[in-house]
């Protein structure tokens, strides 16, 4: 996915650009950048986060940045910021997209006689590529606009201007952008958990394709937002950091929403209940809380040596390291029967490899809840499961076992209660060897959540989504 901060400030706004940032390093497993108008121009920085950490590797670019204005960001994919000088004026920008059809608009460009000289992993660096959009147009206001029109899939973004920072939220909302404020100074994050150690509170969301320009002395609205949202219901279930609102909704109390909504569909007799870390905590304590049975911490999570558990670009090294992080507790499994919630179940292997030691641990029964329905429709909007092919999830895998096609009755399948839901769930739990298997059903996922259906994006869950 990815996550970015701004600072924009009467005094120098190097630091709170350099934790605001931090602040999203969950967001990111790639690479972060840093860019502050100083005085007269742009400095920027850009470091690979892949073996170390965001602090580690920028703090001793620090004493380089002044300035008023600055944004910064965590990437999972492209090197950004971007620093473009065009006739709209020297700005550096950062985006949080997945765009569906780059290649059809890398080649208008390139038909247009245009070049690229950014490149992320042999490809058009998609940040540049939005930079070239917006400069197509006589304004930031109707070059962003242009995006809005030509990109397919997603796109939020932050402009570092020498006259302030441009915020602009995807077109249909699916990644948040948050204004916060204090005295001489405003901020703008995907995370509103960015916000409150550095003094800032929290003033409102950007509204869907609403475009701001943001100075210290205020903003101005140089578009209004879209009546139409479709923001991504996994920031409550996965992403989001506990303390972060979106639209108002809490993280934290919206995972145990939906621990207890798991709780009031289950009536199978255990000892207690334990969640993955760190994630699935949170819908364990739902569910304790409505059970009204234990809540134990059958495993703790070790991350002083291990800052990603997908950072490693192997696959199989991936589920090792996310294997190693995990540590078992062997006196609290022993002869016990449980309950486990997580986020999701995406591929199945790492759980399966967890269950495993459980088994060798002792457990005497192992249940499964996790607090979203069945993947079955690959990420068209975020990175989620952009390097997963279909047959990656674990629902579409069963499916083919089912079908012998990967791609059969998939609307059955995503209806809870219907013979092939039933079947696809088995399969899934035979693969991970749990006792039990029973997925949240979708609409008690949107209820704890809390927004009409409508304005969630759960493609998916169910397939469904505007494009």
């Amino acid at each position: 996915m990815g996550g970015f901060f701004a600072s924009i400030s009467k005094s120098d706004c190097v630091t709170d650009l350099f934790y605001g940032t931090d602040y999203n390093s969950h967001l990111g497993t790639k690479r972060g950048g840093l860019a502050v108008f100083n005085k007269h121009s742009i400095h920027r920085s850009i470091h690979n986060l892949e073996n170390s950490y965001f602090r580690t590797k920028f703090e001793p670019d620090l004493p380089k940045f002044k300035g008023n204005s600055g944004i910064g960001v965590i990437s999972d994919t492209e090197a950004q910021p971007i620093v473009i000088n065009s006739h709209l004026g020297e700005f550096a920008i950062v985006t949080v997209s997945k765009i569906n059809n780059l290649d059809s608009l890398v080649k208008r460009c390139l038909k247009q006689r245009r070049h690229f000289s950014e490149t992320s992993s042999g490809e058009t660096n998609p940040s540049e590529l939005i930079a070239m959009l917006i400069d197509e147009e006589e304004s930031y206001e109707k070059g962003i606009e242009n995006v809005y029109a030509l990109v397919e899939g997603s796109c939020s973004m932050l402009l570092l201007t020498k006259n302030g920072v441009i915020a602009a939220r995807d077109k249909l909302g699916r990644t948040p952008i948050l204004l916060g404020k204090k005295e001489g100074a405003y901020a703008l994050s995907s995370e509103s958990s960015s916000f409150s150690n550095l003094g800032y509170d929290l003033d409102r969301d950007i509204g869907p394709g609403e475009i701001l320009h943001i100075t210290p002395d205020g903003f101005t609205q140089l578009r209004k937002p879209n009546k139409e949202m479709q923001v991504c219901a996994f920031l409550w279930v996965y992403y989001g950091y506990p303390s972060s609102n979106y639209e108002n909704i809490n993280v934290e109390e919206c995972r145990y929403r939906c621990g207890a909504a798991l709780a009031r569909k289950d009536t199978v007799d255990i000892d207690f209940v334990s969640g993955v870390p760190d994630s699935g905590i949170a819908h364990a304590i739902g569910y304790s809380n409505q059970k009204q049975i234990p809540y134990k911490r059958a495993y703790v999570k070790y991350t002083p040596t291990w800052p990603r558990s997908f950072m490693p670009q192997n696959q199989e090294t991936r589920e090792l390291v996310a294997k190693m992080k995990l540590i078992p507790i062997e006196s609290i499994i022993k002869g016990k029967k449980i309950v486990f919630c997580d986020d999701s179940i995406v591929r199945g292997t790492q759980f399966k490899d967890n269950v495993q030691i459980l088994h060798e641990y002792g457990a005497e029964e192992i249940h499964v809840r996790p607090a979203c329905p069945t993947l079955i429709f690959p990420c068209e909007f975020l990175n989620f499961s952009r390097s997963r092919s279909t047959l990656d999830l674990a629902g579409r895998k069963a499916i083919q076992e089912i079908e012998g096609a990967e791609d059969g009755h998939l609307d059955e399948y995503a209806t809870p209660g219907t013979d092939r839901y039933h079947a696809m769930i088995e399969k899934i739990r035979e693969r991970i060897g749990v006792d039990s298997l029973q997925f949240q059903h979708l609409d008690d996922l949107v209820e704890a959540i809390g927004l009409p259906k409508e304005q969630l994006c759960t493609h998916c869950w169910d397939g469904s989504s505007r494009f």
